[in-house]
């Protein structure tokens, strides 16, 4: 089933009887279980599996109405509940959890035809935005190169889809856990617009916490091997929980790419680009100006970029003591000044959008970086802070605006461009991602 790169792809064959669901649910379980170097996959259930296969193959046989991922086997991280696996963050304190019900996401993949089988590795707790390693399953490698990290936390999906081992995952993404992965393996990740797709069912095992609204830093939403499979797969998973058939995905300002105005931003002192990222952004740049597009260089008015990387590190501060971390983490002045401050500059960069269409800026400044056990503090990168990491996805971060990292042409390890679009209009970057690399459908 090699020829079948994509979930979409996968999905048409099926329809069409081109393909049997259980027949490539069987190869890609055969795939996982040979695997011996790249450890992204790290549960399976293969009984569950097959069986669901052979019942999506008799739904097309008997002319059954199909939903736009049946029959197709994918993986979903490990931090997401599925009934019967295992949901453990890589903390041993939670090895031998089951989860008893379905994340919200779940059952909505599920719902359209999906067939989940089994579970993407993470770092612990979800804790490290640039590698993939816990004391339960171990280490994830890159499969572009074993020595190098696939980034994290949702690593092991990222992984996944470079080494052939799923068709399409379902991550999250705090502090760039879906576009950090997705740009050192060289595949699509999308963190859509803020609270778009619930996050019920995604939380470490015990009792669910207080729920709250504020902010909505954390986030759920696909990656894949096109940038087509990430608009399944969010046109799947989108709206509020009861009201998933009401809730559409609003389209694309564009359909050509000559029809986009792209705002663009090559470097920043604050996390200056490798000369193999640089290259390979500015060659893509230059290609796409000779397709027509236009492209405004420049951060957009009223932007202080090191400012909002700064304000979006307080608010990940202000997440985990929202999330029982530390209550006197700052004052109720700070946090008010801080949420207004959220708040203006998502006003700002919407402002920008009524006049571009997207924003294009690197996904991180480096590519993938050798496996580093060294504590958090003591990492560096090519001599350059471990957290520099964070600059360039911070700022969609921040505004909760949906944001694309796709991969680009490049001689060496993957490159990845970070596509940011407009406030609940994740269509547009996920549409320009798709006509920009000439993605496969």
């Amino acid at each position: 089933m090699s020829e079948l790169n994509t979930a979409n792809q996968a999905a048409a064959a099926i329809r069409a009887g081109q393909a049997s669901s259980r027949e490539i649910t069987e190869d890609l379980l055969a795939r996982i279980a040979a695997d011996t170097s790249v450890n992204a996959v790290v549960e399976t259930r293969p009984e569950y599996a097959l069986q669901a296969a052979t019942i999506a193959d008799e739904a097309v046989a008997s002319g059954a109405r199909l939903g736009p991922l049946h029959g197709v086997p994918m993986t979903v991280k490990d931090a997401i509940n599925v009934a019967g696996l295992h949901t453990t963050w890589g903390n041993p304190a939670f090895a031998d959890y089951v989860a008893d019900a379905d994340a919200t996401l779940v059952e909505r993949l599920t719902a359209a035809g999906a067939i989940i089988v089994g579970k993407s590795n993470v770092y612990t707790m979800l804790g490290d935005f640039g590698q993939t390693d816990n004391p339960i399953f171990g280490r994830t490698n890159n499969p572009h190169d074993l020595t190098r990290t696939p980034g994290g936390s949702s690593g092991g999906g990222a992984a996944a889809l470079a080494g052939g081992l799923t068709y399409l995952e379902y991550g999250s993404d705090l502090v760039g856990s879906i576009r950090l992965p997705a740009a050192y393996c060289g595949v699509y990740g999308l963190k859509p617009t803020a609270g778009v797709v619930p996050l019920d069912g995604f939380q470490p095992p015990g009792p669910a916490g207080p729920a709250t609204e504020f902010p909505k830093l954390s986030n759920v939403g696909p990656l894949a091997r096109s940038a087509a499979d990430l608009r399944t797969a969010l046109e799947v998973t989108g709206g509020p929980v009861g009201k998933a058939m009401s809730w559409r995905l609003e389209p694309p300002r564009h359909r050509r790419l000559a029809d986009y105005r792209v705002g663009v931003v090559l470097d920043h002192p604050d996390a200056p680009v490798t000369d193999e990222v640089g290259k390979a952004f500015s060659d893509q740049v230059d290609a796409l100006a000779r397709q027509g597009v236009k492209v405004v260089e420049g951060w957009p008015e009223g932007v202080d970029p090191s400012a909002q990387a700064e304000a979006f590190g307080f608010q990940v501060g202000l997440f985990f003591a929202l999330h029982g971390d530390n209550a006197d983490f700052a004052t109720l002045a700070e946090v008010i000044s801080e949420e207004h401050q959220r708040m203006a500059t998502r006003k700002v960069w919407q402002a920008y959008f009524q006049d571009l269409d997207v924003f294009l800026c690197p996904t991180s400044f480096t590519t993938a970086f050798p496996h580093d056990d060294r504590p958090f503090e003591e990492r560096t990168i090519d001599g350059r802070p471990y957290d520099a990491q964070v600059f360039w996805i911070s700022h969609a971060s921040l505004t909760g605006l949906p944001a694309v990292s796709m991969p680009i042409p490049t001689n060496g390890l993957p490159v990845g461009a970070q596509v940011i679009g407009p406030f609940h209009e994740d269509d547009t970057a996920i549409t320009f991602a798709d006509l920009a690399t000439g993605s496969l459908s």
